[in-house]
């Protein structure tokens, strides 16, 4: 087997593709500077939300990335295809509103809070998981502490780091659920808001409420990013090892 093929994946992007959501306008540009600098190909494939949620959208692909862009089209499309990605042990990352569904998936068919509601998606509902933000965090920047020992720890590198947001929802009631069923709430805002999520025992399973698509120009992916790649390479490279 050659290098090139050990790095190469195929990565499903889950979300409602717009020239006016920046963070899609920069996936190309991260997926060329992963290959020339890093050395990590991925056959990227943009599965709309409505798409999402057929059998098998994204059984086969080495990685799932639910990226910003919500409200999506189809709320149960995303969740579906976030459920594959959890419960099958491909690589995940949830983005802005990839974070927010990767909570809702989680608390809905793991913890069993079945009528827990995004906001933004369902006003007029009884119990939010996701609610609207005391300070909308859209254009903003700010400081997100790190767990020490998580995974979020060992890819960006540092235990404190500053991040861009276009965000005006996020997480408020059972958090204790959450952490309880087995979700690690990994970082945290200077206020002491979750800002990122991983599931340990995952492969790779990793949403963040920052957009680490804005990070610099795009010709210097964002660890998180480069952490992705490196987990669908090598979810491709124990595929082709398998027995037939």
């Amino acid at each position: 087997m050659t290098e090139t093929a050990a790095r190469t994946a195929k990565v499903a992007l889950v979300g409602d593709r717009s020239p006016n959501v920046v963070s899609h306008t920069r996936v190309p540009l991260l997926l060329d500077a992963l290959a020339a600098r890093d050395r990590l190909v991925l056959d990227a494939y943009w599965i709309p939300s409505e798409d999402a949620g057929v059998e098998d959208a994204v059984r086969g692909f080495d990685a799932v990335w639910v990226l910003p862009g919500s409200p999506y089209r189809s709320e149960a499309g995303v969740l579906a295809a976030i459920r594959t990605a959890r419960e099958e042990g491909i690589p995940f990352l949830g983005t802005c509103g990839g974070f927010q569904h990767a909570l809702l998936e989680f608390a809905r068919n793991v913890c069993g809070l079945t009528r827990v509601a995004h906001a933004e998606n369902d006003p007029d509902a009884d119990d939010f998981l996701i609610a609207p933000l005391a300070c909308s965090l859209v254009g903003h920047e700010g400081v997100v502490t790190i767990e020490p020992g998580s995974l979020a720890q060992s890819v960006i590198g540092s235990e404190r780091t500053v991040e861009r947001y276009f965000c005006a929802y996020g997480p408020s009631r059972h958090l204790d659920s959450l952490r309880a069923h087995g979700l690690r709430l990994s970082g945290h805002d200077e206020d002491g808001h979750v800002r990122i999520v991983e599931l340990p025992g995952h492969p790779f399973f990793l949403a963040s409420l920052f957009q680490p698509e804005l990070y610099g120009d795009g010709s210097r992916p964002h660890p998180i990013v480069r952490a992705l790649a490196r987990a669908a390479v090598e979810h491709a490279a124990r595929k082709q090892r398998q027995p037939m």
